[in-house]
This record gives structure tokens, sequence and C-alpha cells, in this order.
């Protein structure tokens, strides 16, 4: 979720949750101010009725008016408390039943006790607390829904810029070196976020200069002293003959050497591939390159007396037909190698994916199957290839994926990211 729409959220929840206490508090409030005017009102007729008694020794004739009723009521007793109440009070004139108030009170007049009750209606004290209530719901309806438009169409203005950056960030490429163009804003934040990403990607990239520099230069030193002990060797093993001891010792040397030669190239493939220095990019008829890649194995397979069955569908994929050789001779080579005797080999090839399935040991799945130096105990492998293959993968926004179900190894390389998800 985008900041601004959780920004919004928060702030519309909060608006609402406020607007339903206020209104409540409000409406309370309200209505505890014009009971109160009211009761005062009721309290004024009360004091009328009580200096008409005082002057004319009489109650005032029962009157009902528009908006106000007096009864009396002789009671029996001499006692009765003075009390506010909410009634219902008969409208004459529009003979229907109203909400009303009362106010009953006590007169004593000729030794007798009269109750006096005094109504007055509700109605306009309701229209009105409903009319303000109604005005402010609104009033603050209006406030919020201008707001939302506010913080929908001013915030997304004032985080273009941010957009801007990131957008920019995205598309940052160390190997390009190119700046991080600043956006143009008066917003302090954001100026400070484009001046600190600048410095971040200059000193990325002077990391990266000197890292190239330093892999440049360790893999030029690192080849000619490799060529020369391959070379010595090459002549030392044609001058004479060797004990039988001499002569494994400088096997293993030969090995070793060899090996370390191997890791050289694959490690300078990786650095390659990481900083996308291989310019190589054409439409590639991956079928014609798996089948050239069959043949290439044929002969390894009937030694290994393995049965590759392969189901290609023609499909065309915009990569370095370099790396393509190197991605099919890698996933080829670890199916052969980490098969059994008179095992299987299947290959699929789809629009969408790229699969290979071999049949070999049943092992607990490795979680860092694809990281460096990462293989097997009984592997005579560098560990590097799956990590050549993966780095290929994510040059070319492909994605790999590898399963391992009773003996079955399957790696399956989809060229379509959102298929495979």
């Amino acid at each position: 979720m985008k900041l601004s729409n959780r920004y919004n959220k928060a702030n519309i929840l909060t608006s609402i949750v406020v607007l339903i206490i206020t209104g409540f508090v409000y409406y309370v409030v309200i209505h505890f101010i014009l009971t109160e005017k009211l009761d005062r009102d009721l309290a004024v007729e009360e004091n009328e009725i009580n200096q008409y008694i005082n002057t004319y020794h009489k109650l005032p004739l029962p009157a009902s008016y528009l908006d106000q009723q007096i009864s009396y009521k002789i009671l029996n007793g001499t006692n009765s408390e003075r009390e506010f109440l909410n009634t219902i009070y008969f409208n004459p004139k529009e003979r229907e039943k109203e909400p009303g108030r009362s106010l009953v009170t006590v007169v004593h007049l000729n030794g007798k006790t009269i109750a006096v009750t005094i109504t007055k209606s509700r109605v306009e004290s309701e229209n009105l607390i409903r009319i303000i209530l109604l005005i402010t719901l609104g009033i603050t309806v209006v406030l919020l829904l201008s707001l939302l438009l506010i913080n929908r169409f001013v915030l997304n203005r004032l985080w273009r810029p941010f957009y801007s950056i990131l957008n920019r960030m995205k598309a940052f490429e160390v190997a390009r070196m190119d700046t991080i163009e600043q956006e143009p804003t008066r917003i302090d934040e954001f100026n400070e976020l484009n001046k600190s990403l600048n410095a971040m990607a200059e000193r990325v990239r002077q990391d990266y200069k000197e890292l190239k520099s330093f892999t440049d230069n360790a893999s030029h030193e690192m080849m000619t002293p490799l060529a020369v002990i391959n070379s010595k060797l090459d002549s030392l093993l044609q001058t004479e003959s060797f004990t039988e001891q001499q002569g494994a010792l400088l096997e293993d040397i030969y090995h070793a050497t060899g090996k370390l030669s191997r890791l050289h190239q694959s490690l300078l493939l990786l650095a390659k591939i990481e900083n996308n220095l291989i310019p190589d990019f054409q439409d590639i008829e991956l079928k014609e390159m798996a089948e050239a890649k069959i043949r290439q194995f044929q002969e390894l397979l009937e030694k290994s007396k393995l049965i590759l069955t392969a189901d290609l569908a023609s499909v065309e994929v915009k990569m370095s037909r370099y790396l393509a050789d190197i991605l099919l001779n890698n996933l080829f080579s670890n199916a052969v190698r980490h098969n059994v005797t008179s095992g299987h080999i299947f290959l699929k090839l789809t629009q969408h994916s790229l699969m290979i399935s071999n049949s070999g040991k049943a092992r607990q799945v490795q979680t860092k199957i694809f990281d460096r130096f990462s293989k097997a105990v009984d592997s005579d492998g560098m560990g590097l290839g799956l990590a050549i293959t993966k780095q290929i993968c994510n040059l070319y926004g492909f994605r790999i994926d590898y399963q391992e179900k009773n003996g079955e190894h399957t790696f399956t390389v989809y060229f379509n990211v959102e298929l495979s998800s």
C-alpha cells in the first residue's frame, strides 16, 4: 500500500471516529442546553402562577395554548415534590401528540394542596437540535471530502519528486556510470534525499571502479602463472620417464592446475555476468541450441547408459548466445553428473519455460543450491555451475526453480516471470 493511500485511510478512519464521537457529544450538549432553557421557561410560568395566587387568592383558569398547557389537580396529601418530566403534549391545532416537557409543582390555597402541571411542547427544540446537528454534520462531511480531495491531488503532486527519484534509482546502473538527475522541487527533504543518493551513487561507482580494476588486474596476473605452470608441466611430462610415484604426483599437480584454471574462468564469468559486461544480445532459437547440446552430450549419455527424452517447441528468447550456451551446458552437465547408471533425463521446452529433469539419488533439498561453492559431498565439481546459471537468469529477468521428489531432480527456467508467479 502506498504511503499516500495509507495516510488517507488513517485520516478518513480517524475523522469518521472523531465525527461520530463529537456528533454524539454535540447532540447531548445542545439537547441539554435547550432542555435547560425550556425548564427556565416553565419556571417563569410557575412564578407567574404563584404571583397570581398571592395577588388574587385564586387559581388562574386552566388554559391550553398553542405550545403550552396548564392543568390543576387537588391532592389528598400535603407533600409532593417539584419535578421536571419529559411527557407527551397534545397539539390541539394539529390534533396530534408531540414530545413535551412538564413542570409539576404544588401550591397551597384555602387549606388545599393543589398540583399544578405546566406542559410545553418540545417540537421546536427538537427541530432546532436536528437542524443544528444536520448542518454541523453536513459541514463536517464537506470538510472531510475537501480533505480527501486535497490529499488525493495535492499530496500526489507533493510526492511526485519522490517517485521520480525512485524511478531513477531503479534505472540506475553502476556499469553505465550515470548520475541520478536532481528533480527540481522546493521541498527541502526531497532535495536532501537527492543529494544523499547522488553521494551514495558516487561512492558505489568509485567502489565499482576499484573492484573492476582489481578483478581485471587479478585476472591478468593469474592467467600468466597458470599458463606458465601448464607449459612447464607439459614440458616436464615429455622430457623423460618417471617412477610410478612421481607420475602420480605430477598427475595430481596437473589436475589441480586445471581445476584452478577452470575456477578462475568461472569466477571471471560470474563477475562479468553480475556487472552486465557481456554486450551480446540477440534473438536466440533455443530449440536449435538444445538439439545441438543433445548431440554434444550424446557420447557421454551413451557412456553412462542414460536415456534422454526431449519434447522441444520452437522458442525465441532475447539473450546472449554465449550465455545461452553456458546455461544449457550447465543444466545438461548437472543432469548427467548427478544421475545414476542407466538413469534417465527428460527435457521439455515450451513458450514459457525450459524444464530438465533427471533421476538421481534421493537427498534432502538444498535450500542454498544456487549459492556459490554449494555442492554435494560426493560431487567433484566446483559448485559454481548453478550459481552461474542463476546469475544468467537474473540478468535476463528469468526465474529458475529446483524441486526434488523421490529421487527425481527437476530444474525449471521460466522465461515469463509473471506466468510463473
